[in-house]
């Protein structure tokens, strides 16, 4: 026998799941009676569990060992590095499940959820309010013991009832900790008070594992963190039973799997394997998200800028409502001139490619905190936008003020200002664009120039003599453009506007990472600094727990019966009168 355990113990400290297979002879009389007090204990109304488990205990023993099986429950290919690459672009991994609290934890620390150097493990595993609401508390003592000041903002958020609905803010603990509770207790900590203390005690962890969980309780989970985090929640499962959970977040994965394609069906997004999930954040979704932020803030400014020159105008034109710009210009500026580059911006730029994006998870941490398009950076598009619309009126209002041509004809007339403000217009915003490309390809410098040189074909197609003549009551800048754009004073007057348009957006970028920079601004400058052949991304080291852990079956577990029958997770979540409250 201790042969066999010996074995049995080199299988579980190589990650078997592993099971002994035994027998026993029973003759009538026993098996009869034994099968009596089985049913007895089943249909007790009292202390059932405890009286099934001692009947089992009877029959359970005396047993004669055939043998022992040992299965690899081996995870998908790079799922530690994953969520090892995930945790330094600080994403929080939650891992919601229905496997029992042993195979959970053993699962977690394969994965690198949880290693041997953390602080800490809380569990909670209370059968009622007061018990795990005093297990949360102890949590959070320990996470942070020293008491909150009375002008702390947490301490406000829970002292006095809250405007719903309210974000609880961001606490730091005091180490790295992890949470273990099950479903039965999830079950009262997501009613009434306990849920704050649940949320509060969970965002404070390193990793969270939510075991014996029913479907519904693991999109309750998604929901408590929507309603009380400013975060963004994703979801990733691979079988039906994940559904609720993906449809709850704000974006659901599927992964393909033998359990089905339901979790594919509802999903945003599918793939095969769990290691694509970092490319999918890291790689697109930043990039997708830094695109939509020049995408913004671009199309904004160009509007800002275009817009606002007809305010000063109003002072010149006695408020009269008259445009600076032909009406022509005024159709085609967003639908044809300005269309093509900021679609081009939005689709194909590229700040560093995807193998620096994967080497360098910091990269990902402006999206978390909303860092490249907020009310701050609108409002630096609003000034931007008021700056150039000056720049881009009085330049030209100056330049042709009392000019005469070469003929002694003069210049100041209200067609040929118009044609210099918005040719002035078209080169700034356009080298705006060009300003704020990083990733240039064949298809950015043919829409971007295109664009530029396609408006001065449009100008000297609609604005010339025949088409003029043809069309009278529409076409009213006859030889305009001809008369207008041979003249050096307007060139002059589009270099001098450009130049002033651009520099403060010029000294903006290259001063902001000298004097203020983000973690993605040194990031990148590490980048640039690296003169020689770009290396491969290297293979994260994974630190091994020291100690083996079982990976025996466990079978006599609490399963979901129980917590169906109490109908616990199914009473509403919120009572009608709520008081938020957290002393110590």
């Amino acid at each position: 026998m201790c042969a066999r355990g010996c074995l049995l113990l080199d299988f579980a400290t190589e990650g078997l799941r592993t099971l002994m297979v035994a027998y026993r002879e029973l003759d009538n009389s026993f098996f009869s009676a034994w099968n009596k007090k089985h049913s007895e204990a089943c249909l007790s109304l009292e202390n059932r569990e405890n009286k099934i488990s001692s009947v089992y205990e009877e029959i359970e023993k005396d047993l004669m060992l055939l043998g022992a099986t040992a299965i690899e429950d081996k995870l998908q290919d790079r799922v530690p590095e994953t969520i090892i690459t995930l945790n330094k672009a600080k994403i929080k991994i939650w891992v919601l499940t229905g496997d029992k609290q042993e195979t959970a934890v053993n699962i977690a620390y394969a994965c690198n959820i949880f290693d041997d150097g953390m602080d800490g493990l809380f569990f909670v595993e209370g059968k009622d309010n007061e018990t795990i609401q005093q297990e949360l508390r102890s949590a959070i003592d320990e996470m942070k013991p020293q008491p909150l000041p009375e002008s702390d903002p947490i301490n406000s958020c829970f002292t006095r009832k809250p405007k719903l609905p309210f974000r609880i803010p961001e606490e730091v603990p005091n180490g790295n900790y992890g949470l273990i509770i099950n479903g039965y207790s999830l079950a009262y900590a997501l009613e009434g008070n306990l849920e704050l203390e649940l949320i509060r005690t969970a965002c404070m962890c390193k990793g969270v594992i939510c075991c014996r969980m029913t479907p519904l309780q693991k999109a309750q989970v998604v929901e408590l963190v929507k309603r009380y985090k400013k975060a963004v929640t994703l979801a990733i499962g691979d079988g039906a039973n994940d559904v609720s959970m993906i449809k709850a977040a704000h974006i659901g994965v599927g992964i393909s799997s033998q359990e089905g394609t339901q979790a594919m069906l509802n999903s945003d997004f599918a793939f095969s394997q769990f290691q694509y999930l970092q490319r999918l954040l890291l790689v697109h979704g930043r990039w997708s998200y830094n695109r939509m932020c020049k995408f913004l803030s671009y199309f904004f400014y160009k509007n800002f800028a275009f817009t606002l020159v007809h305010f000063w105008y109003s002072f010149y034109n006695g408020f009269s409502a008259q445009t600076v710009y032909d009406t022509w210009f005024i159709t085609f500026y967003n639908l044809v001139y300005t269309s093509l580059p900021v679609l081009g911006l939005s689709l194909f730029d590229q700040d560093v490619n995807e193998t620096w994006s994967l080497r360098f998870p910091e990269l990902y941490e402006p999206g978390q905190h909303n860092l490249y398009f907020n009310k701050k950076e609108f409002v630096k598009c609003l000034v931007h936008g008021i700056y150039s619309s000056f720049v881009l009126f009085f330049i030209p209002m100056g330049t042709i003020c009392n000019a005469v041509r070469s003929d002694g004809k003069e210049l100041s007339d209200y067609q040929s200002f118009s044609v210099i403000v918005q040719t002035s217009l078209l080169w700034v915003v356009t080298m705006q664009i060009a300003l704020e490309t990083t990733y240039w390809t064949a298809i950015s410098h043919y829409i971007t120039w295109g664009s530029l040189g396609f408006y001065f074909c449009i100008l000297n197609f609609l604005y010339s003599d025949g088409l003029c003549l043809m069309f009278p009551n529409v076409l009213q800048f006859l030889g305009v453009a001809r008369n207008t754009l041979s003249l050096p004073l307007l060139w002059l007057s589009v270099a001098l506007s450009v130049v002033l348009c651009i520099l403060p957006a010029v000294g903006y970028q290259f001063l902001k990472p000298q004097f203020c920079p983000f973690i993605v601004d040194k990031v990148i400058d590490r980048i640039h600094r690296m003169k020689h052949s770009l290396p491969l991304p290297s293979q994260t080291k994974l630190k091994h727990s020291s100690t083996r852990r079982s990976a025996y079956a466990f079978s006599h577990k609490q399963g979901f019966g129980p917590l169906i029958t109490s109908g616990k997770f199914m009473k509403s979540k919120l009572p009608k009168k709520r008081h938020f409250s957290f002393q110590k």
